[in-house]
């Protein structure tokens, strides 16, 4: 299987160092190029054809919203993943609707960015195997593509200082058979290894988005408790 060619498109350099360094600890990832501007980065694409171009949104000549426009105009065969510290809401519409891959926030957590280059290696080979397609094959092509916008809209919309892998975490908690009793917020930070303070702030998060619900328990000796449920 040959490797995925990546273009790393970003003004900062020691960020840019930063993503070539966290792309290259997936196997499978080369990053050919790092350019720091958006007229190095259009001459790179063109002469470059990278698969994937992890790409900036803000540079001192403007946004490269246009840019990825050119990208989509001229049919070129390579994706995008944007990385911005922009959390306006426009960016994003326009991004996805350019037919970015993916859209995460920075600063870049590993976990997450990981994640999204092994589903984009999924999307990737599969829509570049010689086979015949049947039905089955475009769902699942299209399932990763729908998985991904997902993960990109929850991540999108969720407040400062909500990550969404920690997130995921606490809510898989809520999944386990033993949720009858509710779990307070000392239980969900004991079982994924964060402490009480952080763990109430998702708990609270999840609370006024309908996720969960708080109730007040006594225990044997009568001390209150505020424990979580799930709502059903």
């Amino acid at each position: 299987m040959s490797r995925i060619t990546v273009l790393i498109v970003e003004d900062d350099a020691k960020i840019a160092s930063l993503h070539k360094r966290f792309t290259e600890k997936v196997p499978g990832f080369e990053v050919v190029a790092i350019a720091q501007g958006l007229d190095d980065a259009k001459a790179m694409v063109e002469i470059l054809e990278p698969d994937l171009i992890l790409l900036d949104l803000y540079f001192p000549e403007g946004t490269s919203l246009e840019m990825l426009r050119e990208i989509r105009a001229k049919g070129l065969e390579t994706d995008v993943i944007l990385i911005t510290a922009a959390r306006d809401m426009g960016p994003l519409k326009e991004a996805l609707r350019g037919g970015v891959f993916d859209y995460i926030i920075k600063p870049l957590i590993l976990d997450r960015f990981t994640t999204c280059l092994k589903k984009f290696e999924q999307y990737h080979n599969r829509l570049n195997s010689p086979d015949s397609i049947e039905q089955e094959d475009v769902d699942s092509i299209l399932n990763v593509i729908s998985k991904e916008t997902d993960s990109i809209r929850t991540s999108a919309e969720l407040p400062k200082g909500i990550d969404p892998l920690t997130l995921k975490k606490i809510k898989t908690v809520f999944d386990r058979p033993d949720i009858s009793n509710g779990f307070s917020a000392e239980d969900v930070g004991a079982i994924i290894g964060a402490s009480r303070s952080t763990t109430r702030r998702y708990l609270e998060y999840m609370v006024s988005v309908g996720i969960i619900y708080p109730d007040v328990v006594y225990g044997t000796v009568g001390r209150p408790e505020r424990k979580y449920f799930k709502n059903s």
